[in-house]
């Protein structure tokens, strides 16, 4: 906040915004910047507590003396619409609230009340999350227009400080719901660490934090080279990532050029290491993990590359239908699933092949009756209305529920190859279903052995 700035303090109400204002109240005309007014959220999710609040946080910025600006948001639909926490949504709606009171105010600087504490209890959600060093190195000092002056004072200390003025502050009832993952880490985790292990507890990780965050920041410019090499952001603000590249760099490389890549995404969602690794199993093409929805990010692979989209933001193409030739005997790749289809005759030992079929053996290969393939085969993605005649069912099934049944996620049906004969029904689900249309019965004389390999697998001979 240097000489010249206009600052807005994020006031909620509670203790350590509150203190937080009266504290830049103190030392602004000293250090030369204004406070140029108090901002607040309402999250509307405490009806008539909520509106306390922020009739509270009014009241506290005119006795003060400077201005008031506040902003609503419903978290509650927010949250439902976007498939997310209320906390995400929360934290969106507030950074999204507070950019825009802050150029109503004409203030170039946003002060929030975290405090050392809170930066403990972020090292330790984030530790348990899985995530690596730059997640570890917890809540940053500044970051972009936003800064935290309290990130080195202890809760306990502001809330003295408030008691020697005798400033009242509000109490969200909901910070005691320890089902709020940061509420049983604060409640339940720290104080229960700090009686068994080290009272001194959220002092030592937050100084984990900062020697993290600061080894960080060298890595960070380790990685910046190979990342400007490696990554590319699109004019639709998609981001590519060369796969090859990537799957030629050491791990611990590889996981920090994906990590810049979601930085360039700008979402505020946390992403952990199982979230790195599945964009690194994207960019191998291990099984069928040719796309992943990650929190607020949709993983695909496109070709060469590996694309991120920012779900938030972007409005990112439908997948693209695809339709393949299937030659017999022959292999038929197909890339939007990250595999090959084989397809093989057989004239001779193939009740054996069928017995292992029914024994349930591999479920990347299915045997049929080779006159369902006569006038061709061809593998293909799903259409909207399509079905299939489930061997060992009667009648026939609606694709989509023989999906749902079988558990595929809902970002994969996409990717399921459909074996498909001349008149476009469908003979194989790959993976899971045989059509009752292509079965092996007594009077079969040869067979139609297929098999889906997936990048980076040895194709055994079926």
């Amino acid at each position: 906040m240097p000489p010249g700035s206009r600052v807005i303090a994020a006031v909620s109400g509670g203790s350590d915004s509150v203190a937080l204002l009266l504290l830049l109240l103190d030392v602004a005309d000293g250090c030369g910047f204004t406070v140029a007014g108090v901002a607040h959220v309402n999250h509307g999710l405490r009806g008539a507590a909520s509106d306390r609040d922020e009739a509270f946080c009014q009241a506290l910025a005119a006795t003060h003396g400077v201005a008031f600006e506040s902003c609503r948001r419903d978290v509650a639909r927010l949250a439902a619409d976007g498939r997310v926490s209320i906390e995400v949504a929360a934290r969106h709606a507030r950074y999204e609230c507070l950019t825009e009171m802050a150029a109503t105010l004409k203030a170039d600087t946003i002060a929030t009340g975290h405090t050392r504490d809170d930066q403990a209890e972020t090292f330790l959600l984030r530790l348990l999350r899985g995530a690596g060093a730059s997640g570890l190195s917890g809540i940053r000092p500044r970051r972009g227009r936003v800064v935290r002056p309290l990130l080195d004072i202890r809760r306990g200390e502001l809330l003295a400080e408030l008691a020697g003025r005798r400033q009242a502050y509000r109490t969200d009832s909901t910070n005691r719901d320890v089902s709020v993952p940061r509420n049983w880490v604060r409640h339940r985790l720290l104080p229960m660490l700090a009686r068994q292990l080290n009272a001194g507890i959220v002092e030592v990780l937050a100084r984990d934090a900062t020697v993290l965050r600061d080894e960080s920041a060298l890595l960070d410019a380790l990685t910046q080279d190979t990342a400007s090499r490696l990554i590319e952001t699109a004019s639709d603000g998609a981001i590519h990532l060369d796969a090859l590249g990537l799957r030629a760099l050491d791990p611990a490389l590889a996981r920090r050029v994906v990590r810049q890549a979601f930085d360039r995404l700008e979402s505020s969602r946390f992403r952990g290491f199982d979230h790195v690794e599945q964009v690194l199993a994207v960019a191998r093409g291990d099984r069928v993990r040719a796309a992943a929805d990650l929190p607020g990010v949709r993983v695909e692979r496109n070709g060469a590359s590996v694309v991120l989209y920012n779900r938030e933001t972007s409005s990112r193409p439908a997948s693209s239908a695809f339709r393949f030739d299937l030659a017999v005997p022959g292999r038929t790749n197909v890339p939007e699933c990250a595999c090959v289809i084989d397809a093989r005759r057989k004239d001779r030992a193939f009740r054996e092949l069928v017995a292992k079929q029914a024994l349930g053996g591999d479920r990347d290969c299915a045997i049929i009756d080779a006159g369902a393939a006569v006038a061709g085969l061809a593998v293909r993605s799903r259409r909207p209305g399509d079905w299939i005649r489930p061997l060992g069912l009667r009648g026939r099934t609606k694709l989509q529920d023989v999906l749902v049944n079988r558990k595929v996620p809902r970002h994969e049906r996409d990717l399921v190859p459909l074996v498909v004969d001349a008149r476009d029904r469908i003979l194989w689900v790959a993976g899971h279903v045989v059509s009752q249309d292509a079965r092996v019965t007594d009077r079969t004389r040869s067979v139609v052995v297929l098999k889906r390999i997936h990048c980076g697998e040895e194709g055994d001979e079926a």
